[in-house]
Protein backbone atom coordinates (compact mmCIF):
# COMPACT_ATOMS: atom_id res chain seq x y z
CA UNK A 1 0.00 0.00 0.00
CA UNK A 2 1.07 3.40 -1.22
CA UNK A 3 0.59 5.92 2.02
CA UNK A 4 -0.46 9.60 0.47
CA UNK A 5 2.67 11.79 2.45
CA UNK A 6 0.38 12.71 4.84
CA UNK A 7 -0.64 9.61 5.71
CA UNK A 8 3.19 8.84 5.81
CA UNK A 9 3.49 11.55 8.33
CA UNK A 10 1.16 10.03 10.90
CA UNK A 11 2.61 6.89 10.26
CA UNK A 12 6.02 8.22 11.14
CA UNK A 13 4.56 10.90 13.73
CA UNK A 14 3.54 7.47 15.72
CA UNK A 15 7.34 6.69 16.17
CA UNK A 16 8.41 9.93 17.73
CA UNK A 17 9.60 11.48 14.13
CA UNK A 18 9.51 15.07 13.72
CA UNK A 19 6.71 16.69 11.50
CA UNK A 20 5.63 19.72 10.52
CA UNK A 21 1.58 20.72 11.69
CA UNK A 22 -1.12 20.20 8.72
CA UNK A 23 -4.13 19.73 7.59
CA UNK A 24 -5.96 17.98 4.94
CA UNK A 25 -8.50 19.88 2.19
CA UNK A 26 -10.51 18.61 -0.55
CA UNK A 27 -11.63 22.69 -1.27
CA UNK A 28 -10.33 25.47 -1.71
CA UNK A 29 -12.24 27.08 0.90
CA UNK A 30 -10.95 23.69 3.42
CA UNK A 31 -7.75 25.04 2.18
CA UNK A 32 -8.06 28.35 2.96
CA UNK A 33 -9.41 27.49 6.29
CA UNK A 34 -6.20 25.31 7.75
CA UNK A 35 -4.06 27.96 6.62
CA UNK A 36 -5.46 30.56 9.19
CA UNK A 37 -5.74 27.55 11.64
CA UNK A 38 -2.06 27.51 10.95
CA UNK A 39 -0.50 30.66 10.10
CA UNK A 40 0.89 31.64 7.07
CA UNK A 41 3.50 31.61 5.91
CA UNK A 42 2.35 27.86 4.74
CA UNK A 43 3.11 24.80 1.71
CA UNK A 44 0.05 23.78 -0.74
CA UNK A 45 0.93 20.39 -1.35
CA UNK A 46 -0.70 17.94 -3.58
CA UNK A 47 -1.18 14.58 -2.57
CA UNK A 48 -0.85 11.91 -5.13
CA UNK A 49 0.08 8.05 -5.15
CA UNK A 50 3.50 9.51 -7.63
CA UNK A 51 6.53 11.39 -7.63
CA UNK A 52 7.47 14.95 -9.41
CA UNK A 53 4.73 16.93 -8.14
CA UNK A 54 7.12 19.97 -7.37
CA UNK A 55 8.01 19.68 -11.34
CA UNK A 56 4.37 19.39 -12.20
CA UNK A 57 3.32 22.42 -10.02
CA UNK A 58 1.61 20.54 -7.34
CA UNK A 59 3.87 21.47 -4.42
CA UNK A 60 3.82 25.14 -3.98
CA UNK A 61 4.51 28.05 -1.37
CA UNK A 62 2.15 30.08 -0.20
CA UNK A 63 3.02 33.43 1.88
CA UNK A 64 -0.28 34.72 2.36
CA UNK A 65 -3.79 33.07 2.80
CA UNK A 66 -4.83 35.13 -1.21
CA UNK A 67 -2.18 32.71 -2.03
CA UNK A 68 -3.23 29.58 -0.35
CA UNK A 69 -6.71 30.25 -2.41
CA UNK A 70 -4.89 31.00 -5.79
CA UNK A 71 -2.49 27.72 -5.21
CA UNK A 72 -5.38 25.59 -3.93
CA UNK A 73 -7.64 26.29 -6.99
CA UNK A 74 -4.81 25.53 -9.54
CA UNK A 75 -3.39 22.27 -7.99
CA UNK A 76 -6.64 20.54 -7.50
CA UNK A 77 -7.79 18.62 -10.53
CA UNK A 78 -4.38 18.59 -11.30
CA UNK A 79 -2.91 15.89 -13.62
CA UNK A 80 0.38 14.74 -12.54
CA UNK A 81 1.55 11.45 -14.32
CA UNK A 82 -1.82 10.42 -14.85
CA UNK A 83 -3.11 11.12 -11.73
CA UNK A 84 -5.64 13.44 -10.70
CA UNK A 85 -5.49 15.64 -7.85
CA UNK A 86 -8.14 15.58 -5.25
CA UNK A 87 -6.79 16.52 -1.76
CA UNK A 88 -4.18 18.81 -0.51
CA UNK A 89 -2.11 19.04 2.71
CA UNK A 90 -1.72 22.46 3.96
CA UNK A 91 1.40 22.65 6.02
CA UNK A 92 3.30 25.43 8.29
CA UNK A 93 6.68 26.40 6.26
CA UNK A 94 9.72 25.64 7.28
CA UNK A 95 13.02 27.15 7.31
CA UNK A 96 15.43 24.89 5.23
CA UNK A 97 19.43 25.50 6.12
CA UNK A 98 20.44 21.94 5.04
CA UNK A 99 18.40 18.87 3.22
CA UNK A 100 19.33 15.58 3.20
CA UNK A 101 17.83 12.04 2.12
CA UNK A 102 17.21 8.59 4.07
CA UNK A 103 15.19 5.61 3.19
CA UNK A 104 14.99 2.08 4.38
CA UNK A 105 14.25 -1.07 2.05
CA UNK A 106 14.68 -4.48 1.23
CA UNK A 107 17.67 -5.89 -0.69
CA UNK A 108 16.15 -9.05 -1.26
CA UNK A 109 19.49 -10.26 -2.93
CA UNK A 110 21.69 -9.57 0.25
CA UNK A 111 18.47 -11.04 2.64
CA UNK A 112 18.97 -7.74 4.93
CA UNK A 113 17.33 -4.52 5.30
CA UNK A 114 19.38 -1.58 2.60
CA UNK A 115 19.33 1.64 4.58
CA UNK A 116 20.61 4.65 2.11
CA UNK A 117 21.49 8.16 3.04
CA UNK A 118 22.84 11.01 1.54
CA UNK A 119 24.02 14.89 1.99
CA UNK A 120 21.87 15.54 -1.29
CA UNK A 121 18.39 15.36 -0.84
CA UNK A 122 16.27 17.40 -1.95
CA UNK A 123 16.46 15.70 -5.23
CA UNK A 124 15.85 12.58 -6.95
CA UNK A 125 18.05 9.91 -5.81
CA UNK A 126 18.37 8.43 -8.56
CA UNK A 127 19.86 11.26 -9.93
CA UNK A 128 21.99 11.57 -7.52
CA UNK A 129 23.11 7.88 -8.11
CA UNK A 130 23.82 8.37 -11.42
CA UNK A 131 25.61 11.08 -11.27
CA UNK A 132 27.08 11.13 -8.21
CA UNK A 133 27.43 7.71 -6.77
CA UNK A 134 29.90 8.22 -3.94
CA UNK A 135 27.38 10.72 -2.30
CA UNK A 136 24.99 8.08 -1.08
CA UNK A 137 26.07 6.17 2.08
CA UNK A 138 24.59 2.66 2.46
CA UNK A 139 24.30 -0.06 5.34
CA UNK A 140 22.94 -3.17 5.17
CA UNK A 141 21.48 -4.26 8.11
CA UNK A 142 20.71 -7.93 9.77
CA UNK A 143 17.31 -8.49 10.29
CA UNK A 144 18.31 -10.48 13.41
CA UNK A 145 20.90 -7.87 14.72
CA UNK A 146 19.05 -5.01 13.96
CA UNK A 147 20.16 -1.01 13.70
CA UNK A 148 21.86 0.38 16.70
CA UNK A 149 23.38 3.48 17.75
CA UNK A 150 26.83 2.96 17.11
CA UNK A 151 25.56 1.63 13.16
CA UNK A 152 23.97 4.53 12.98
CA UNK A 153 26.92 7.14 13.80
CA UNK A 154 29.20 5.43 11.56
CA UNK A 155 26.44 5.33 8.87
CA UNK A 156 25.84 9.44 9.60
CA UNK A 157 30.03 10.46 9.25
CA UNK A 158 30.12 8.05 6.36
CA UNK A 159 27.47 10.33 4.40
CA UNK A 160 29.62 13.55 5.14
CA UNK A 161 26.64 15.09 7.24
CA UNK A 162 27.93 18.13 9.05
CA UNK A 163 28.72 18.00 12.62
CA UNK A 164 25.46 19.94 13.99
CA UNK A 165 23.10 17.26 11.98
CA UNK A 166 24.43 14.13 13.52
CA UNK A 167 22.48 13.99 16.39
CA UNK A 168 19.02 14.80 15.60
CA UNK A 169 20.04 12.31 12.38
CA UNK A 170 21.28 9.66 14.31
CA UNK A 171 17.61 9.88 16.52
CA UNK A 172 15.86 9.97 13.41
CA UNK A 173 17.25 6.85 12.08
CA UNK A 174 17.21 4.61 15.03
CA UNK A 175 12.92 5.60 15.07
CA UNK A 176 12.90 5.52 11.34
CA UNK A 177 14.45 1.80 11.06
CA UNK A 178 11.74 0.78 13.92
CA UNK A 179 8.79 2.01 11.71
CA UNK A 180 9.78 0.06 8.76
CA UNK A 181 10.57 -2.99 10.84
CA UNK A 182 7.32 -2.54 13.35
CA UNK A 183 4.95 -1.31 10.63
CA UNK A 184 6.07 -3.72 8.35
CA UNK A 185 6.66 -1.11 5.46
CA UNK A 186 8.35 -2.43 2.29
CA UNK A 187 9.92 1.08 1.85
CA UNK A 188 10.30 4.25 4.26
CA UNK A 189 12.36 7.43 2.64
CA UNK A 190 12.62 10.98 3.65
CA UNK A 191 13.66 12.90 0.80
CA UNK A 192 14.53 15.82 2.22
CA UNK A 193 15.08 15.53 5.47
CA UNK A 194 16.36 18.64 6.49
CA UNK A 195 18.19 21.13 8.89
CA UNK A 196 16.31 23.83 10.12
CA UNK A 197 17.98 27.33 11.05
CA UNK A 198 17.67 26.76 14.47
CA UNK A 199 19.72 23.35 13.96
CA UNK A 200 16.96 21.14 14.56
CA UNK A 201 16.75 18.05 12.33
CA UNK A 202 12.97 17.62 10.45
CA UNK A 203 11.08 15.49 8.62
CA UNK A 204 9.55 17.48 5.62
CA UNK A 205 8.57 14.69 3.60
CA UNK A 206 6.51 11.07 3.41
CA UNK A 207 7.14 8.67 1.10
CA UNK A 208 6.18 5.41 2.40
CA UNK A 209 4.69 1.82 1.27
CA UNK A 210 3.47 -0.75 3.25
CA UNK A 211 2.80 -4.18 3.16
CA UNK A 212 -0.74 -5.10 2.31
CA UNK A 213 -0.61 -8.51 3.62
CA UNK A 214 0.10 -6.96 7.29
CA UNK A 215 -3.89 -5.58 7.61
CA UNK A 216 -4.57 -8.13 10.07
CA UNK A 217 -1.70 -6.57 12.29
CA UNK A 218 -2.49 -2.70 12.22
CA UNK A 219 -6.03 -2.08 12.45
CA UNK A 220 -5.49 1.13 11.41
CA UNK A 221 -4.08 -0.32 8.14
CA UNK A 222 -7.43 -0.42 7.24
CA UNK A 223 -8.12 3.50 6.56
CA UNK A 224 -4.73 3.79 4.36
CA UNK A 225 -6.32 0.52 2.10
CA UNK A 226 -9.43 2.88 1.58
CA UNK A 227 -7.89 5.52 0.03
CA UNK A 228 -5.73 3.75 -2.49
CA UNK A 229 -5.58 4.79 -6.05
CA UNK A 230 -7.57 2.04 -8.11
CA UNK A 231 -9.39 2.04 -11.42
CA UNK A 232 -12.99 0.95 -11.32
CA UNK A 233 -12.07 -3.03 -12.11
CA UNK A 234 -9.72 -2.88 -9.13
CA UNK A 235 -12.24 -1.55 -6.34
CA UNK A 236 -14.60 -4.10 -7.41
CA UNK A 237 -12.25 -6.95 -7.37
CA UNK A 238 -10.87 -5.52 -4.17
CA UNK A 239 -14.57 -5.44 -2.24
CA UNK A 240 -14.58 -9.08 -3.49
CA UNK A 241 -11.18 -10.11 -1.60
CA UNK A 242 -9.29 -10.79 -5.42
CA UNK A 243 -5.79 -10.12 -5.58
CA UNK A 244 -6.16 -8.09 -8.88
CA UNK A 245 -3.74 -5.37 -11.35
CA UNK A 246 -6.14 -4.08 -14.29
CA UNK A 247 -3.87 -4.02 -17.37
CA UNK A 248 -4.51 -2.77 -20.73
CA UNK A 249 -5.27 -6.13 -22.93
CA UNK A 250 -8.04 -7.97 -24.43
CA UNK A 251 -7.31 -11.36 -23.06
CA UNK A 252 -8.32 -11.47 -19.14
CA UNK A 253 -6.41 -13.77 -16.94
CA UNK A 254 -7.13 -16.09 -13.89
CA UNK A 255 -4.98 -18.23 -11.90
CA UNK A 256 -4.43 -19.85 -8.52
CA UNK A 257 -1.26 -17.92 -7.48
CA UNK A 258 0.70 -15.33 -7.64
CA UNK A 259 3.46 -16.82 -9.29
CA UNK A 260 1.24 -18.53 -11.63
CA UNK A 261 -0.84 -15.67 -12.62
CA UNK A 262 2.43 -13.74 -13.60
CA UNK A 263 3.52 -16.43 -15.81
CA UNK A 264 0.28 -16.59 -17.47
CA UNK A 265 0.62 -12.93 -17.66
CA UNK A 266 4.15 -13.56 -19.57
CA UNK A 267 3.01 -16.25 -21.52
CA UNK A 268 -0.34 -14.11 -23.13
CA UNK A 269 1.97 -11.70 -24.55
CA UNK A 270 4.37 -14.27 -25.12
CA UNK A 271 1.93 -15.88 -28.08
CA UNK A 272 1.03 -12.17 -29.43
CA UNK A 273 -2.10 -11.23 -26.83
CA UNK A 274 -2.36 -8.55 -24.33
CA UNK A 275 -3.71 -9.26 -20.61
CA UNK A 276 -6.32 -7.85 -19.69
CA UNK A 277 -5.52 -7.93 -16.05
CA UNK A 278 -3.55 -9.43 -13.07
CA UNK A 279 -6.08 -12.19 -11.16
CA UNK A 280 -4.71 -14.31 -8.37
CA UNK A 281 -7.57 -16.22 -7.05
CA UNK A 282 -5.32 -18.17 -4.36
CA UNK A 283 -5.40 -21.42 -3.54
CA UNK A 284 -8.79 -22.44 -4.34
CA UNK A 285 -10.69 -22.23 -7.01
CA UNK A 286 -14.53 -23.09 -5.66
CA UNK A 287 -17.94 -21.58 -7.00
CA UNK A 288 -18.06 -18.17 -4.91
CA UNK A 289 -14.23 -17.18 -6.32
CA UNK A 290 -14.83 -18.27 -9.51
CA UNK A 291 -17.84 -16.22 -9.77
CA UNK A 292 -16.63 -13.09 -8.15
CA UNK A 293 -13.10 -13.84 -10.36
CA UNK A 294 -15.87 -14.01 -13.52
CA UNK A 295 -18.22 -10.95 -12.76
CA UNK A 296 -15.00 -8.87 -12.57
CA UNK A 297 -13.85 -9.96 -15.93
CA UNK A 298 -16.79 -9.88 -17.47
CA UNK A 299 -17.53 -6.50 -16.55
CA UNK A 300 -14.22 -5.28 -18.44
CA UNK A 301 -15.69 -4.28 -21.88
CA UNK A 302 -12.46 -4.29 -23.47
CA UNK A 303 -12.07 -8.48 -22.39
CA UNK A 304 -12.57 -10.46 -25.33
CA UNK A 305 -11.35 -13.73 -24.37
CA UNK A 306 -10.63 -15.33 -20.97
CA UNK A 307 -8.25 -17.86 -19.92
CA UNK A 308 -8.97 -19.68 -16.59
CA UNK A 309 -5.19 -21.41 -15.53
CA UNK A 310 -5.29 -23.85 -12.58
CA UNK A 311 -3.04 -26.18 -11.34
CA UNK A 312 -4.40 -27.95 -8.65
CA UNK A 313 -2.74 -28.72 -5.60
CA UNK A 314 -4.84 -29.16 -1.85
CA UNK A 315 -7.45 -28.03 -4.17
CA UNK A 316 -8.25 -31.44 -6.13
CA UNK A 317 -9.08 -30.72 -10.22
CA UNK A 318 -12.83 -32.29 -9.78
CA UNK A 319 -13.36 -29.47 -7.20
CA UNK A 320 -11.88 -27.28 -9.19
CA UNK A 321 -14.47 -28.18 -12.18
CA UNK A 322 -17.40 -27.95 -10.26
CA UNK A 323 -16.31 -24.68 -9.24
CA UNK A 324 -16.02 -23.84 -12.60
CA UNK A 325 -19.19 -24.96 -14.00
CA UNK A 326 -21.26 -23.59 -11.01
CA UNK A 327 -19.79 -20.43 -11.26
CA UNK A 328 -21.11 -20.05 -15.22
CA UNK A 329 -24.33 -21.16 -14.03
CA UNK A 330 -24.23 -17.60 -12.45
CA UNK A 331 -22.63 -15.36 -14.73
CA UNK A 332 -23.73 -14.64 -18.14
CA UNK A 333 -20.24 -14.40 -19.81
CA UNK A 334 -19.94 -11.77 -22.70
CA UNK A 335 -16.52 -13.65 -23.82
CA UNK A 336 -15.54 -17.20 -24.84
CA UNK A 337 -13.57 -19.06 -22.25
CA UNK A 338 -10.08 -21.52 -22.86
CA UNK A 339 -9.27 -23.41 -19.40
CA UNK A 340 -6.02 -25.51 -18.49
CA UNK A 341 -6.72 -27.65 -15.61
CA UNK A 342 -3.50 -29.28 -14.41
CA UNK A 343 -2.30 -31.47 -11.30
CA UNK A 344 -4.47 -33.34 -8.67
CA UNK A 345 -7.03 -34.86 -10.05
CA UNK A 346 -6.80 -33.11 -13.39
CA UNK A 347 -7.82 -36.04 -15.44
CA UNK A 348 -11.19 -36.16 -13.22
CA UNK A 349 -11.75 -32.24 -13.58
CA UNK A 350 -11.49 -32.19 -17.19
CA UNK A 351 -14.02 -35.03 -17.65
CA UNK A 352 -16.09 -33.11 -15.49
CA UNK A 353 -15.77 -30.19 -17.88
CA UNK A 354 -16.31 -32.52 -20.85
CA UNK A 355 -19.86 -32.01 -21.74
CA UNK A 356 -20.06 -28.77 -21.22
CA UNK A 357 -17.42 -27.58 -24.05
CA UNK A 358 -18.32 -25.44 -26.90
CA UNK A 359 -16.95 -22.52 -28.91
CA UNK A 360 -17.68 -20.45 -26.08
CA UNK A 361 -16.18 -23.03 -23.68
CA UNK A 362 -12.75 -24.43 -24.54
CA UNK A 363 -10.15 -27.06 -23.11
CA UNK A 364 -6.39 -26.71 -23.41
CA UNK A 365 -4.29 -29.44 -23.00
CA UNK A 366 -1.20 -26.73 -21.53
CA UNK A 367 -0.53 -23.16 -20.39
CA UNK A 368 0.87 -22.27 -24.23
CA UNK A 369 -1.79 -23.30 -26.00
CA UNK A 370 -4.14 -21.94 -23.46
CA UNK A 371 -2.42 -18.80 -24.05
CA UNK A 372 -2.61 -19.53 -27.38
CA UNK A 373 -6.61 -20.27 -28.40
CA UNK A 374 -6.99 -17.64 -26.05
CA UNK A 375 -5.46 -14.88 -28.02
CA UNK A 376 -6.82 -16.33 -31.03
CA UNK A 377 -10.10 -15.57 -29.50
CA UNK A 378 -9.71 -12.36 -28.76
CA UNK A 379 -8.71 -11.62 -32.30
CA UNK A 380 -11.56 -13.42 -33.76
CA UNK A 381 -9.65 -15.74 -35.70
CA UNK A 382 -9.07 -19.40 -35.92
CA UNK A 383 -6.45 -21.14 -33.97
Amino acid sequence: MDLFEYQGKEFFAEYGMPVSPGGLAFSVEEAVGVAENLGCPVMVKAQVHTGGRGKAGGVKFAADINDVAEYAEKILGLDISGHVVERLWIEKASDIADEYYVSFTLDRSAKKHLGMLSAEGGVEIEKVAEENPDAIARIWVDPVEGLSEGNCRNWVKEAALPEQAIEGTVEILLKLYKAYVDGDADLVEINPLILTDDGRVHVLDAKVTLDGNSVFRHETYKEFDETQTRDEREKAAHSKGLQYVGLEGEVGVIANGAGLAMSTVDVVNQVGGRPANFLDIGGGANADVMTAALEVINNDPDVKSIFINIFGGITRGEEIANGIIDALDRVEMRSPIVIRLDGTNADEGREILEPHLSQALQLAPTMLTGAEQAVALAKGTKN
